[in-house]
């Protein structure tokens, strides 16, 4: 697991290939990421599916719940099967876009 901080952003990469071991030890390690935005990069794990990424749920409730942006970014997944309840993308630059558009958002009291 790499961490990379960002302005408001940490940016934590799956290096391991194994999701569920990353959910593991970034749940386990929420403390010390819970007040800025988060990217969780599972790139690395070419065996990622929807079923995976649907794990996120709920860190990704609960990191929302706190006025922070919660974004994962993957590849070669259909985006159409994630629910609309994870942000999904397929690239790094996507992910910092998004989080600027919500920091917007917030900002306007959306």
């Amino acid at each position: 697991m790499k961490v990379d901080h960002k302005i408001h952003t940490t940016i934590i990469k799956d290096t391991e290939g194994n999701v569920s071991e990353f959910l593991k030890k970034v749940t386990d390690q929420y403390e010390s990421f819970k007040e800025r935005n988060l990217i969780l990069d599972v790139t690395h794990d070419k065996s990622v599916d929807v079923k995976a990424i649907k794990t996120f749920s709920d860190l990704s409730k609960k990191h929302k719940k706190a006025k922070k942006s919660f974004v994962i970014v993957a590849e070669n997944i259909d985006f159409n099967e994630i629910p609309d309840s994870l942000l999904v993308v397929p690239t790094l630059l996507e992910a910092h876009d998004m989080i600027e558009m919500e920091e917007i958002e917030r900002d306007l009291g959306f």
